[in-house]
Parts: structure tokens; sequence; C-alpha cells
């Protein structure tokens, strides 16, 4: 489920874009809220206390590094991780450094997977609107189909690769903790950016009032 799910998650925010107009559906904002949400909820009930737990020192300097690693990587993706997307949409150039920034924000993501089913499906569920995002762009775009093809193929399999590499690489072991605590700088800059950003003017209405309080609410008791 670790390799398959993540892939899924893409699949299926490709065929969200298909039916749905992304930049306007209120049904696809409160989803997004949702997976932001729900996103948070799980690192900080579960990855966060799991860090500092390990006795190590400095955690708190990675997570404040994987913060600013994040903001480093929106500068380049144009903010595609949190709902908001600003490319050009008729451009015909392939937007490698928009994949490169998205196969290092899924690739780390990747790592913590191992150790927490609920952290499994926070990320699945995070990566359902972006993919969405993320595809929108990409069939409106001039760009052609074998491109966006390749460009979806890459992006869903980092994440999985992310998991792969952790798993399979003892010398990776030492330097773990660290890892999953830039993740989580990762995942606070994300999610919280999701929160104030996903709604007009930044103002909380009851719907993704109640939105948010469900998917916590199912964070926890999960």
């Amino acid at each position: 489920m670790i390799y398959i799910l993540p892939l899924l998650s893409v699949l299926l925010g490709y065929f969200v874009a298909l039916f749905i107009k992304t930049s306007t559906s209120i049904a696809f904002k409160l989803l997004l809220s949702f997976s932001g949400a729900y996103l948070l909820s799980v690192t900080v009930f579960n990855l966060l206390p799991e860090v500092y737990q390990s006795g190590l020192d400095n955690v708190g300097v990675f997570i404040m590094l994987g913060l600013l690693v994040q903001i480093l990587l929106e500068f380049l993706s144009k903010g595609v991780e949190h709902g908001h997307f600003h490319f050009d949409p008729i451009t015909s150039q392939f937007p490698l450094v928009l994949l490169i920034s998205l196969c290092i924000h899924s690739f780390l993501e990747g790592f913590p997977l191992n150790s927490s089913n609920h952290l499994l499906l926070g990320v699945v569920i995070h990566k359902i609107p972006v993919a969405a995002i993320l595809s929108a762009f990409l069939i409106h775009s001039r760009i052609s189909w074998a491109k966006i093809f390749m460009f979806l193929i890459i992006f869903a399999l980092m994440t999985p690769l992310g998991s792969f590499t952790q798993s399979h690489f003892e010398s990776l072991a030492l330097y773990s903790v660290y890892i999953n605590a830039m993740v989580i700088g990762i995942f606070l800059h994300v999610s919280t950016t999701i929160l104030f950003e996903s709604s007009k003017n930044h103002k909380f209405n009851a719907s993704k009032l109640g939105v948010i309080i469900f998917a916590i609410l199912l964070a926890y008791f999960l």
C-alpha cells in the first residue's frame, strides 16, 4: 500500500481535473482544506512526537530547515503544493523546474511513510488535490500529451521511491530522525498555508470550519 496508494492518488487527481474546474469548485476547495487539516493533524499527533521521543539533539533545527526547504521549493513550483498555481496556462514549454521541485518534495515526503499508516493516508489525501491542480494546468497547456504523461508518471513515482529508499538503504537509518524532522517542517508549512489560503479573503466559513474540525477528529481517532 505504501507504493500503490500514492500512485493511485495522482491518478485520481488527474480524473478529478477532467471533471471538476479546480479554480472555482467549492467541493474541491473543501477537499483541499480537508487535506491540509488532516495532514497537519497527523503530523502533530504522530510524526512530531515520534521524532522528539528519539532523544536526539537538534531535531527542532531540522524541522525549521524543512520549512525553509519547502519555502524554496514553492518559489520554484509557484505554490502548487498548497493549491495556488501561477504558471502561464497557455505555455508550450515543458515545466522542468516545476517537475524538479515537485519531485524533491514528493521524494522527501515518502521517507516517513513506512512508520505510520495514518501518515500514509494523510499524504495520499494531500496528493489528490495537488495532482488535480497540476493536471488541470498540464491539460490546458500546449504541452504534448506524451510529455504530460511523462510528467505525471515521474511525479507519481517519487513518493514511493522515497519510501523505497528509506527502507532499503541501511546507511540512511542513522539519519532517518533528522530526515523525518525536515519532512515535518515541510508538512507544517504546506498544511498551514492550505488552511489559510484556500478560502476567499482568507476567511473561514461554516463549511470550511466543519471540514477542518472533521479532519482533525478523524486523524485523532483513527
